[in-house]
């Protein structure tokens, strides 16, 4: 399957820019298809530091997916809306969404294959069939999964445009000195630790929103919006100003726990135009019995 990109922003990497554009396939991947051969500027071949000229074609010749190799496993879900384009799931706390290393079995994917029956979108290749965008293992909340190849690509321009909503609620540590604001700072690779993200120059830019739902003496409930869609963005950004969700094994250690298991993070709520029949959809979930148990412990 071919795709191809008008450049209209001049002098960036390609696979930066590609990889912004199409969000649907990480940034590793959009490198090896370079490695390949796969993509071109103008009909000539590019390496990964290769800059973009302004209005060049970009072509990108993505491989055919692979025959299936996972085996779908008959995984309770909790679907909170469906059509026959796509559908929204509340992924459970703890749950994987795509097999990865360490994570072979028992995944939201391999769930989805069961229910699906295999009648999921490809565009992302045999491990993610379906997925459009993620959210972190210990992560509770909505996700978008799309069944289609044409939906899949119009969600995830929507999303590269940010014309769906994505709203989390989270339990962070401390006072908060606003009632809301925006964090707008730009995430990429933690420099001292490649496998966490942080807030760096040169990094992708980045906003969150939030607004204060209520404060308690040792920490704060919020609301958070994403603007920007970055790997681990609201966990980054809170710790960035001083205030990492409670439970955070990653931005948070040395931090009190409360007893939290993983993250007190939930996405909560999703909205966005469908793409085939323009109505406004707008799916919400109420965080987990565990995120009430812990709110309740802070009144």
């Amino acid at each position: 399957m071919k795709q191809n990109l008008t450049v209209e922003q001049a002098d960036v990497r390609i696979d930066r820019y590609i990889s912004e554009h199409l969000p649907e396939h990480s940034r590793s991947y959009i490198q090896k298809l370079i490695e390949q051969g796969c993509v071109l500027q103008n009909g000539e071949t590019v390496r990964a530091s290769t800059k973009t000229l302004l209005q060049a074609e970009i072509s990108i010749e993505f491989p055919e997916p692979e025959p299936s190799i996972l085996i779908p496993e008959a995984i309770p879900l909790d679907i909170r809306y469906e059509d026959e384009w796509l559908l929204v799931v509340n992924k459970p706390q703890g749950m994987v969404v795509h097999p990865a290393v360490g994570h072979h079995a028992g995944t939201l994917v391999h769930a989805l294959l069961a229910y699906c029956c295999n009648d999921l979108s490809d565009i992302n290749g045999v491990v993610r069939p379906g997925i459009v965008h993620r959210i972190d293992k210990d992560t509770s909340g909505l996700l978008l999964v799309v069944k289609d190849n044409r939906v899949h690509a119009s969600m995830a321009e929507k999303i590269r445009r940010h014309e769906v909503t994505r709203v989390y609620y989270t339990i962070v540590h401390g006072i908060m000195e606003a009632a809301s604001g925006s964090i707008d700072a730009p995430i990429g690779r933690d420099p001292k630790n490649r496998q966490r993200m942080a807030v760096v120059p040169g990094g992708k830019p980045s906003v969150t929103h939030f607004k204060l739902l209520e404060q308690f003496r040792q920490a704060a409930y919020l609301e958070a919006a994403l603007e920007s869609g970055r790997t681990h963005q609201i966990r980054v950004h809170l710790r960035y100003i001083g205030h990492p969700v409670v439970g955070d094994p990653v931005y948070a250690t040395g931090r009190k726990t409360y007893g939290a298991t993983g993250q007190a993070l939930h996405a909560g709520r999703l909205s966005f135009s469908h793409p085939v029949t323009g109505k406004q959809v707008t799916v919400e979930a109420p965080p987990p019995e565990t995120f009430c148990q812990l709110l309740e412990q802070f009144r």
